[in-house]
Formats: structure tokens, sequence, C-alpha cells
């Protein structure tokens, strides 16, 4: 379907639509003509506030018609016309605003609103056509330059209706129309999204492994959008952008400075270049959430001190320096370092040359100031290259798999772009999805047209649910009774005192990073030592606390609700939770989330409550678990069933037991490209986890919760690794234990043996 301009709806605000003068005959004439002459929408509002309203909740307004003389009629101070016009170019610098008045009111118009304005139109010394045609114009010259370059062109190709004589193979979906499932499909998706999808053939479009023509553009233009250097779109995820900035600068052998806290794409990387890792340690608080690694880690005698001790670094006196050093930004957990303190401080520091920040839940950074300073392309002055890999598709709007590539050159070393594109095209693909590219390009207009007040609405709409649920827990907790808390500051500086975190003004906290930043002498993060400026929490990625546990990660004898029960709960109402932990669960705020999801979480969370306080049978609440396992489940509450598996987390030590896995870094025995090797040529057999003791793993060991391995593949369980082993086990009695609630644990095989699941994994075979 090809877009008109009766896509793009006029809002037009006057308090003339029903009155019975001639200015009133004479606005309808005007909106007459506009829909049946010049095919354009209306949409009409009585009262600036109702236009202002209309504005916010709309992106598809083509164009904003004012009547001035409203303000006269409706006597209001609340909404003057000065104020909506500043509304609305607060939101859209580009729509044009046209004002409807007489020549009378013309010459009061103050300077502050002729610069807002585009065009101001007499009502009545020109024609109704001249008028409505004037506006029509508008809205055909906004809808014109709405999209950006590529995404310009694809559609305009696309409407062309061409014969195409080569890939792909549908051509334009025609050949879906043969079959009935492919006409099932095509009906689905729309003639557009297939007449779309192009084949490297079409020249008009450019080349994405060249980096020519419009997609080329494309990519520098998101380079200075997102204040990079270069930028260069990846079609297959973040996990292929990390692969592609690693296959750029590593080879076998070179030493890699590792945040263990990392996606397995980066663990993959180093399998495929060979590299020879060191590991940082993250920091992991009493409740399980992930921390930041300390910032010492990047100094040259800590660097030294870890390579002195590596089994698989021969030769100590020559290799002292880092060819890449990787680090997770924002964690998991929403802590996002401070990336020009560590690299202000560190990167003058010949230890590291590389310097790569994996930015995946991160994309969206440079478009807030609460943000400032903490996200790699900040960083303006660094002797080495930045780069950063994000996945434009998570929290901003590109389509699935589609991501960012970034760099920043160094003052002392910059990346070749010919040299580099190498890597660029070993992993890029020669059939690229041209709708992909196209979202890549449309999600960089939103950030460059309006980024700041996007990410200020998302940003507000947290704070206001974080507000929210931290006066119900605090509110329940002085009646005696429970809610559900927010891991974030319990008190915020304001004014020179100290208020509750429910207290302080959402406006306080949109403009001012400080309540965000962790500190050592507010404990309410749990992470011991923590040093000043140096991290912050999110204020978009909100973690649920749920009761059973306190701030110094004592388990309580009584009270506990175990998180799984929680999110099991909210996946019956259709409310996904991006992670769960044992006491916690993680919720995104993106651009995607609204406050009628919030009202059904809040919603949600309340009737969970009713339940958990009038004993609901289980039955009644989960009805699909005790259908599957009556005889585990039948006879139990949902207070018995949460109050039966925080028991036995207490008395299992289960979160004891995680803790002390993820302190520490198993003994390598060899390295991770070589334990790969192992597994392609078959060298490996299954192990059961109660038998790991001094086997070496094969592959990576990564429990959700937290995603982060135990093990990497060619370290071997023994010495102080076994807490690993007894982790596993007693994640694998858990699921025995409690069917139903299965986590997931990557390089975990599942084995039934006679009436229990047995955990086994690959090892090297011995």
């Amino acid at each position: 379907m090809k877009m008109t301009i009766a896509d793009w709806p006029v809002l037009f605000v006057s308090g003339e639509f029903s009155a019975g003068s001639n200015e009133g005959h004479r606005l309808r004439e005007l909106l007459d003509e506009l829909r049946k002459i010049d095919a354009c929408n209306v949409i009409s509002a009585t009262s600036y506030e109702d236009a202002l309203e209309i504005f916010t909740s709309r992106a598809d307004i083509g164009c904003v018609v004012v009547d001035w003389d409203l303000e006269f009629e409706q006597n209001n101070e609340k909404m003057t016309p000065e104020i909506l016009l500043d509304g609305i170019r607060k939101r859209n610098t580009k729509i044009p605003v046209i004002l409807l008045t007489d020549h009378l009111e013309t010459e009061n118009l103050s300077r502050e609103v002729l610069k807002q304005i585009n065009d101001c139109l007499w009502k009545t010394a020109d024609t109704v056509e001249f008028i409505a045609g004037r506006i029509a114009n508008w809205v055909k010259s906004y809808s014109e330059n709405v999209v950006p370059e590529f995404f310009g062109k694809l559609v305009e190709y696309s409407e062309r209706y061409k014969y195409a004589w080569h890939t792909p193979g549908h051509l334009g979906g025609q050949g879906f129309l043969r079959a009935p499932a492919g006409v099932a499909m095509f009906k689905f998706f729309g003639e557009n999204t297939f007449r779309s999808d192009l084949s490297i053939s079409v020249p008009e479009l450019g080349s994405l492994l060249d980096h020519e023509g419009a997609a080329g553009d494309a990519e520098r233009n998101s380079a200075a959008v997102f204040g990079a250097d270069q930028t260069y779109y990846v079609l297959n995820g973040t996990s292929t952008v990390n692969q592609i900035i690693w296959r750029s600068q590593v080879l076998s052998g070179d030493i890699a400075l590792v945040d263990r806290n990392c996606h397995k794409s980066l663990n993959y990387a180093m399998v495929i270049t060979g590299a020879t890792p060191v590991y940082m340690i993250p920091r992991r608080n009493a409740r399980g959430i992930i921390g930041p690694v300390r910032r010492t880690e990047f100094s040259a005698d800590s660097i030294k001190k870890r390579i002195d001790a590596h089994p698989l670094i021969k030769d100590k006196n020559k290799e002292t320096h880092i060819r890449m050093s990787a680090l997770t930004n924002s964690t998991y957990d929403g802590v996002c370092y401070n990336a020009k303190a560590i690299l202000e401080k560190y990167a003058g520091d010949e230890t590291i040359e590389n310097f790569h920040f994996d930015e995946a839940w991160y994309a969206y950074a440079h478009f807030h100031p609460v943000y400032a300073g903490h996200y790699g392309m900040a960083v303006k002055d660094c002797r080495h290259p930045v780069f950063c890999s994000q996945s434009t598709h998570k929290l901003l709007t590109a389509f699935s798999q589609a991501s960012m590539l970034h760099i920043r050159n160094g003052s002392q070393r910059a990346i070749d772009p010919v040299l580099f594109n190498e890597s660029y095209m070993m992993h890029g693909s020669t059939s690229p999805q041209y709708s992909m590219i196209a979202s890549l390009d449309v999600a960089t207009r939103m950030m460059a047209d309006n980024g700041e007040t996007i990410l200020g609405d998302i940003i507000r709409e947290a704070i206001q649910l974080r507000r929210k649920i931290a006066g119900l827990e605090r509110d329940s907790r002085r009646n005696g009774d429970w809610f559900f808390g927010m891991w974030q500051p319990h008190t915020v500086k304001y004014h020179g005192g100290t208020v509750d975190f429910a207290d302080c003004p959402t406006d306080y906290l949109m403009e001012n990073q400080t309540p965000w930043v962790l500190n050592d002498r507010d404990k309410w993060h749990g992470f011991e030592d923590i040093e000043d400026d140096y991290v912050m929490l999110d204020p978009i990625k909100l973690t649920i606390l749920t009761p059973g546990i306190d701030d110094n990660g004592k388990l309580l004898p009584t009270g506990g609700i175990p998180a799984a029960i929680v999110s099991n709960f909210l996946i019956k109402h259709n409310i996904v939770c991006e992670k769960t932990d044992y006491y916690s669960f993680l919720l995104l705020n993106s651009l995607g989330t609204n406050k009628a999801k919030q009202g059904s979480l809040l919603a949600a969370l309340f009737e969970f409550k009713k339940f958990y306080d009038s004993d609901t049978p289980l039955e009644a609440v989960f009805p699909d678990l005790v259908k599957d396992h009556p005889e585990r489940y039948k006879a139990e509450t949902l207070k018995s069933h949460c109050e039966s598996m925080h028991r036995y987390l207490r008395e299992n030590r289960i979160m004891e037991l995680m803790h002390r896995s993820f302190e520490v870094i198993p003994v390598p025995s060899m390295l991770p490209v070589e334990a790969a090797a192992n597994v392609v040529r078959g060298n490996v057999e299954m192990v059961d986890v109660a038998e790991l003791h001094d086997r070496i793993a094969a592959v990576m060991l990564v429990p959700y919760p937290p995603g982060i391995p135990v093990m990497m593949g060619g370290e071997t369980m023994s010495g102080e690794a076994k807490a690993i082993a007894e982790y596993l086990l007693a994640r694998e009695k858990f699921e025995n234990e409690f069917p139903g609630y299965e986590g997931d644990i990557h390089g975990i095989t599942r084995e039934r043996h006679g009436e229990r699941t047995v955990f086994r994994t690959l090892c090297i075979k011995k």
C-alpha cells in the first residue's frame, strides 16, 4: 500500500467547529475542502490542552493548524498558545505549524512565537481553496521528508512495481501465491514486506559490504548521530558484531582482558581468534545481582599480576600488554560504567591496545544527559581505539538481529576502514535483508529527530513506576503488611536534605545523574568497596525485589516468595520478564512500554498478593502446574508453595553456593580454542555433574540466572572450583524437588535416570 498525505493527518485546533458564526461556517468549509478536494485527513481539537495531548500521543501528525484567537475564547491561563507551540517543538522540530489568525493579531505576534511557526494564514483574506491548498502543500512537503534516505529509496524502488529477474526467488511476493501456505504468509505479512525484500543486484540502494551508495550514506549518518567516527550495520545480531571486532584486531596467542560477566559471543570470539583470556571478576551482591569489576582491574599492576599467575602464558616478561579489553556495559542488571573515567585514567597506559564496550542492551545512552559519560562513544579524546557493539533491535526500534558497530578512533592509532572491512566482509552476508537495513536507518532518524524527548518519556515513566512501587512498599511496611520492593536508592539527597525515593520529584530524578550513581556510603546496592563516580544504575532497567531476603543477603526464616513463582504468575497475565533471579526479576522499560503496561503490571502484582494472603489453593493459581505434577503440588496453596520453595533455598544454601561459584575462576588447562578443537574432533565424553572433579570442561557452562559462565571450555573442575560443581548439583536437586521450575543452563544436558533428572556435560576425554 502506497503512503499518501492522507496518512499524515492535519491537527486543527480551534473552538469554532460548531459555532454558528461566520468564522465557524468558514472553518467548516475549510475542513471540507481539505478532506474532499485535497485528500487530507483532519483531527480536530477544541482546546490547547486537547491539542497537546493528541500531539503527544500520535507521531503521525503531518501539520498543526492553530487558531490563535482560541486563547481569548477559552480564557485559560494554564495553557496558552505559546505553551502549546513550545510543547510541539520539544517533540518535533520539523513539523509544519501554521497560525490561523487575522491581520490585527498578526501585528501582536512576538518574536518567540514567530520563531516557532512555519506559516501564518489569515482567516478571511484568502479563499478557502487557497488556504486549504497551502496547508495540503505543507503536509506533502513534510511527509516526503519524514523518512531517511535509505528507507526512502527502498520505498521508492518497491513502488515502481518492476518485473524482477533476480533473487530472491519469491520475486516481490509472487512466488508465495503458487501454494496455499504461501498465500497465507503473503496475506499475513502484506505485499510491501515482499516487494521490499530485494537482492544485492539492486544498484539504487548501494552496497552494504562496500559501504557505498545509500547503504553507506545511512551508516555514515548513523555514525554522526551516535557519536562515532565509523559505524557499520550488522544484520546477524550483536553476537556477530563482537566477532567482527575481535577478528579485526586479535590473533592467536594475543592476550585479552575479559569481563567474566560477558556474553557468550565474546567467549566464542576467543575461540575463533585463539586469544588467551585473562578474566576480570565482576562483583556480585548477596542477592545475586551482578555488579561492576573493580576499577583497578584495568591498571598495569593488576594486569601484570594476572598474567604472571596464568599457567598458559609462558613468557611472562614478553607478554605484558593486552591486545583487547572487553567490558559489558551496562551489566544485565543495569549497572553502567563511567567509560569516560575508565578511559581517561587507563587509556594513556600502553598496557591495553583496544577497548571494547559490549553495549548490547544500551544503544540509547547517547541520547539523554542522565547517562553522560557512561557509554563508550562518550569519550572524545582517547589514545587507543574504542569499539562499541550495540543491539539496536533490543531497546531501540530496529528489526530483530539488526545491530550497529561503532568505532571511536584513537589519537595514537586509528582504525583503517579498508583493513577493518576485511573482517566485516568475512562475517557479512552477500544477501543482506534490506528491510533490516531500513530499520537501522529509521531507528537512527528517530533518535536524530527527537531522541532526547523519546528517551525522556521512557525515563519519566520508569521513574514514576519506581516511585509508585517504592511508595506502596513503604506504606505496606508501616502498616505491618508486605509488598514488592525495588532495587534502587532508599533515599535521595534533594535540595540540601534527604527524602525517601518515593517522595523525590520525578523531574529531579530525570535531570540529575547523582541519585543514580553508586557510592560506598549508601549501602542499598550491596556491593562492597564500590568506587566513587564509577558506575550508575540505569533508570529504565527495573529490578523488582520479592520478600524473603534482606539487603545483607540473609534469607529470612519465613515469609519468603521466590521470584520464579512470581514471574510464572506474571506470564499467565501475558507479562514476560527479561530475567528472573532467586528473589528479584528484571523488567525493561523500553520505547514500546506505556503507562497501560505499567497498570497491568501493578494489577497483576496486587492479584498475586491477594492470592498469597488469602492462602488460595495452588490449583486455582497454577492449574497447569498442578495438573502436570499432581502428586507434588495438589495439596499446596500459593502461600505454602512459596514457603516450601523458600525453605528449600534457605536450608540448602542455594544463594550462598551461587555466590561462591561466581567468585572462582577455575584453573585453565587449555585455551578455549583448544577445547573447541577437541569438540570438533570428538575427543569429548558426557559426564555427570556429580563426577566432574578434576575433569576439563569442553564447553561453557552458563546457568540462568544469572547468565554468566561458571566454567569455560578448557578449565578444570579442581581445587576451589569444586564450589561450581556444588552449585550445579544444588540446581539439579532443586529441579527434582520442584518439577516445573527447570532453569536454563547452557552446556548442561538433562537425562532421566529412573525417577530423577541428572545433569550432564561434555568434558575432554581422559
